[in-house]
């Protein structure tokens, strides 16, 4: 299932990267050559694993999450409103998972 998950979302990306193209934005190798976004697609990549993590690596995406902020930030607008919604959404998701995994304070 996670191959057929990475397959969709490779795709759509592409045709996604290839409509921007079209009208005028970053092309594809444009947008492979940016720094950040293999650390977005590997911080992301573990939201379908998010409940077999420890409380310790959900911290630690969680940080990662904020050291990557900023250099989404840095994008284009458009680039940027994609990006920064979709890292708000794992953000979310792992700290929820976290806080689901912490005992309530006695």
């Amino acid at each position: 299932m996670t191959k057929l998950r990475t397959r969709a979302l490779a795709l759509l990306a592409g045709c996604l990267l290839g409509f921007a193209a079209m009208l005028g934005g970053p092309s594809y190798a444009a947008a492979a050559e940016r720094a950040w976004l293999a650390e977005f697609n590997e911080i992301c990549a573990k939201t379908e694993v998010a409940m077999s993590l420890s409380s310790e690596e959900l911290m630690a995406l969680l940080t990662r999450c904020e050291q990557l902020q900023p250099a989404i930030e840095a994008e284009d607008p458009s680039t940027r409103k994609v990006y920064l919604r979709r890292l708000q959404q794992c953000r979310d998701l792992y700290r929820f998972v976290l806080e689901s995994k912490t005992p309530p304070p006695q």
